[in-house]
């Protein structure tokens, strides 16, 4: 198991292009050291009957019944557009 090294820290800063002090860099690598640790933990996990998932928290979706139904509210939409003329919505000439 080997140790983040400052080397590889100032490597994936100059990538990233990343501007990084000493401090920085040394805090870096100390946290990327504990995420690999984390890590290494988990790996030793035995998930071989645990399903696998696309998410935490599954989504199923509420589906309704398709029906048909008479609704005239045209008069109503047609009042919440900014002109009209008779039955249909009043726009600018965009082709001359």
């Amino acid at each position: 198991m080997t140790k983040i090294t400052q080397e590889e820290v100032e490597k994936v800063a100059h990538l990233a292009r990343l501007e990084l002090n000493e401090n920085q860099i040394n805090n870096h690598a100390e946290q990327l050291e504990k995420i690999l640790d984390y890590i290494r933990q988990l790996e030793k996990i035995d998930t071989d009957d645990v399903p696998s998932t696309t998410r935490a928290i599954e989504v199923v979706n509420v589906f309704r019944k398709d029906e048909k139904k008479n609704s005239d509210c045209s008069e109503e939409l047609l009042e919440l557009g900014p002109s009209r003329e008779d039955k249909y919505f009043k726009v600018p000439k965009i082709i001359s």
